[in-house]
């Protein structure tokens, strides 16, 4: 009750106020015909005044922060995976036995539209991953996330991102799996409980960041076709990607 007596005050004080200045529209003009005639027709349209701006302006504006908020959030998640994001997949790509299970759903073409990427978004999300990796392999995860420690930090203190979930919870999963290996004193020399655990969470970082990775190139698809165009070119899951745009050799 304590958190709308401040609004209830308000309230009564507004509609004191209101009644004051009626009463003393009345006392000088001597006219209720006047008063009520007036009452009574800003009462009708006040319906159409929480109309026009509580719902059709108030969309206006919600939509327009909503897009200026979800520019922010993906330029924060083109600086993720620029620093750390494709280079993390580009080992994943390399390490992964089973990634011809389902690599089909990351050949990304130039022609793919929203029900393209929703079609691999279902797939992608439906397989169960299962990774295998080597001591070795441990241990350059391992560096690999020990060296980007700070950049997981300041994403997750970016403001921005508590309205993205999924990528919030892709962070919170590679920052705990970093955790996890730096804390084994020997990679080499794990117990089967102890590496399943470890490859439990690899697991499950590896499958947000596709999903991310996926939400992201659907994005860049609406937004910013000349990095579109270079990230399909740079696919780290596919084996024929080039760089390099081809065409006929130029002529100096």
């Amino acid at each position: 009750m304590k958190k709308y007596s401040k609004g209830i005050l308000i309230g009564i004080g507004f509609i004191t106020l209101s009644a004051i200045l009626y009463y003393a529209h009345f006392l000088i003009f001597k006219d209720s015909h006047h008063i009520f005639l007036y009452l009574l027709g800003d009462i009708a349209f006040l319906p159409i005044e929480v109309l026009l701006v509580s719902v059709i302006f108030h969309k206006a504006i919600e939509d327009k922060d909503k897009k200026e908020r979800l520019k922010k959030i993906n330029m924060v998640l083109s600086v993720y995976f620029s620093e750390a994001g494709v280079e993390l997949m580009q080992f994943f790509s390399r390490e992964d036995d089973n990634l011809s299970d389902f690599q089909e759903f990351l050949l990304i073409k130039p022609q793919w539209d929203t029900r393209d990427y929703k079609n691999a978004l279902k797939n992608l999300k439906a397989i169960n991953h299962r990774l295998n990796f080597s001591g070795p392999c441990l241990i350059s995860l391992r560096d690999f996330l020990t060296s980007h420690r700070d950049l997981f930090l300041k994403l997750l203190e970016n403001p921005f991102l508590v309205e993205h979930e999924t990528f919030t919870d892709l962070i919170m999963s590679l920052s705990h799996a970093e955790q996890e290996l730096s804390s084994r004193k020997n990679l080499l020399e794990l117990n089967e409980n102890d590496y399943c655990h470890l490859m439990t969470d690899i697991e499950r970082a590896y499958k947000l960041l596709l999903v991310e990775w996926l939400l992201y190139m659907n994005h860049l698809r609406k937004s910013y076709s000349f990095l579109y165009s270079f990230s399909i070119r740079t696919n780290p899951f596919d084996p024929n990607a080039e760089v390099e745009i081809p065409g006929k050799q130029a002529t100096r």
